[in-house]
C-alpha cells in the first residue's frame, strides 16, 4: 500500500521521504529513480517536521493512530491507508490520461467499488483522449478571439469535442483536423445559432433515460421541465444551466401550454442551447408535436429523443406483460383524463378481450372509466391494475376488477402519477412481479 500512495505521489513531483525499517524493492528503486529518500528506521514524532502531507501505511494500528495524532496537532493534512475516520482528505481512484485527470472516490466507503468503476471507465476513455486535450488547449486562446460570447464558444467546443473533429485527432491526424477548426470558425451562423432538445425522461427511474438523452442534458444551457420529470433526472443538468419549471397538474398550470412554446422560441433564438425534459414519450400523451410545430415554422434546428413510456416503464416495474400470447395480442393506450364532467371516448371500440387497455392520466377519471366499460359490455371481473409512481423505489400496484377498483382506490388513496391496466394480463402480476418490481 505505501508502494501505491508513493508512486502516485512521486509521478506527481512530490518530494517523497519513506520512514521504515524495511520497503520493498519497488519502492526502493522509486525513489532512487524520483529523487526520493528512504530513512530506515522506526517513526518517530520529529519526522514530520518540515513536511507538507503525511501518508500512515504501517501494518500496526496504534502506529497509524500515533501518526495520525502528531499531524493533527501540526495541522498537517493526514491519509490513514484503509482507516476513513483516521483522514484528512483521501486519495481518489486515479484515471491518468495527461493532461487529463480523472479521479473517483467513495470517500472511504469501499474502495473496492472505486476500483470497478476506474476499470470501467478506463475502457470507456481511450488513451489517445489526453492528445485531444491536448489539442484543444493549443486552439484555445484562437478559438476564444473568434467566439467572444461565453455561451456560443462553449458550444462550439461541445461539438467539436463529441464529433469528427475529435475523431480526427483520436485517430492521430492533428493537421486535417486543425484544418477542420479553422473552417468551422469561419462559419459565423453556426457559431451563434441555438437549438432545442425535447427529451423523453423515461418513466421516472433515471437509469432508463437513454445514452442520447443524458449526453444532451449535460450539454444544455436551458432546462425546461414538468412535473413528471424526477428531479434525480433534472440534476443530471450541468451545474450552471438555468432550471425553468412549467410543469402542469390537474386544475393548476404553472405556465400555459402556448407560453411553453413561445419560451423554447425565444430562448433558441438567443443562441440558448435548450432542453425540454418531458416525462416519459414527448409524442405520446406529452404534447411534444405542438412544441416543436412552432420551432420549425421558425426555422430552429430540434432535435426529438425518444422516451420509454409509462405504459412501458410500470408494466415492466410491476410484472405485467401488455401483451401475451394467451392473453392479449393488441394494447391500446388511451387519455383517461376528464374534460369538463367527462371522460369521452367511444367505448365500444374497448371491449375486445384480447386488447390490453392501458390509460394515462386516469386517477380522477377511474370510476367513469370502470363504469363505462361495464356499461358498453366488459366483465365486472375483468381484472385491473393501478400502478402508482411507476419504476420509483416508492412504486405501488393496487389490483382489482371492473367492479371494485374504484372502492380500493378510495380505500387506498393513491397520488398521480398513476397508470391503470385493464386486461387479463394483470393476473400474471403475482407470478412475475418479485422480477419486474424495484
Amino acid at each position: 500500500m505505501a508502494t501505491r500512495k508513493a508512486r502516485l505521489l512521486l509521478r506527481a513531483g512530490s518530494n517523497v521521504t519513506v520512514v521504515a525499517p524495511q520497503i520493498s524493492a519497488e519502492l526502493e528503486q522509486l525513489l532512487a529513480d524520483h529523487g526520493g529518500v528512504w530513512q530506515q528506521s522506526r517513526y518517530q514524532e520529529t519526522d514530520l517536521h518540515g513536511k507538507k502531507l503525511v501518508v500512515a501505511a504501517t501494518p500496526e494500528r496504534a502506529t497509524n493512530e500515533q501518526i495520525y495524532r502528531h499531524a493533527m496537532a501540526l495541522s498537517l493534512p493526514v491519509n490513514v491507508v484503509d482507516a476513513p475516520e483516521l483522514c484528512s482528505f483521501i486519495f481518489p481512484s486515479i484515471i491518468d490520461r495527461d493532461p487529463l485527470l480523472i479521479a473517483i472516490t467513495s470517500s472511504g466507503k469501499s474502495p473496492v467499488l472505486t476500483r470497478i468503476l476506474r476499470r470501467k471507465i478506463e475502457a470507456m476513455v481511450p488513451a489517445a483522449y489526453g492528445r485531444l486535450a491536448e489539442f484543444a488547449g493549443r486552439f484555445r486562446q484562437l478559438v476564444k478571439e473568434h467566439i467572444v460570447q461565453d455561451t456560443p464558444r462553449r458550444l462550439f467546443w461541445e461539438q467539436a469535442m463529441d464529433g469528427t473533429l475529435a475523431e480526427q485527432v483520436l485517430a492521430g491526424r492533428e493537421q486535417q483536423a486543425e484544418a477542420q477548426l479553422r473552417e468551422r470558425l469561419q462559419d459565423t451562423h453556426a457559431l451563434h445559432g441555438g437549438e432545442v432538445y425535447l427529451i423523453g425522461a423515461g418513466p421516472g427511474d433515471p437509469d432508463l433515460m437513454t445514452f442520447k438523452a443524458a449526453r444532451l442534458l449535460q450539454s444544455a444551457d436551458v432546462v425546461l421541465y414538468d412535473r413528471l420529470v424526477s428531479p434525480v433526472i433534472v440534476d443530471m443538468a450541468r451545474r450552471d444551466a438555468q432550471r425553468i419549471y412549467v410543469g402542469k397538474k390537474r386544475a393548476d398550470h404553472t405556465v400555459a401550454q402556448t407560453d411553453i412554446n413561445q419560451l423554447l422560441l425565444e430562448l433558441a433564438q438567443q443562441g440558448k442551447r435548450v432542453v425540454r425534459l418531458k416525462g416519459g414519450d414527448p409524442f405520446i400523451f406529452g404534447r411534444g408535436g405542438e412544441e416543436i410545430e412552432l420551432l420549425a415554422k421558425h426555422r430552429i434546428p430540434f432535435q426529438v429523443v425518444p422516451g420509454i413510456t409509462a405504459a412501458n416503464g410500470a408494466a415492466c416495474y410491476a410484472g405485467i406483460p401488455l401483451t401475451h400470447r394467451d392473453y392479449a395480442q393488441s394494447v391500446r393506450f388511451v387519455a383517461g383524463y376528464l374534460k369538463g364532467d367527462k371522460v369521452e371516448h367511444d367505448w365500444s371500440v374497448f371491449q375486445s378481450t384480447t386488447e390490453t387497455l392501458v390509460f394515462y392520466m386516469g386517477l380522477v377519471g377511474l370510476p367513469v372509466i370502470c363504469e363505462q366499460l361495464q356499461a358498453h359490455g366488459r366483465s365486472p371481473d375483468t381484472p385491473v391494475a393501478l400502478v402508482e409512481h411507476g419504476t420509483l423505489l416508492k412504486q405501488r400496484v393496487l389490483l382489482g376488477t371492473l367492479a371494485t377498483m374504484a372502492e380500493v382506490v378510495e380505500r387506498e388513496k393513491p397520488t398521480a402519477p398513476t397508470l391503470i391496466i385493464v386486461g387479463d394480463v394483470v393476473r400474471l402480476h403475482e407470478d412475475l412481479s418479485w422480477f419486474g418490481e424495484v
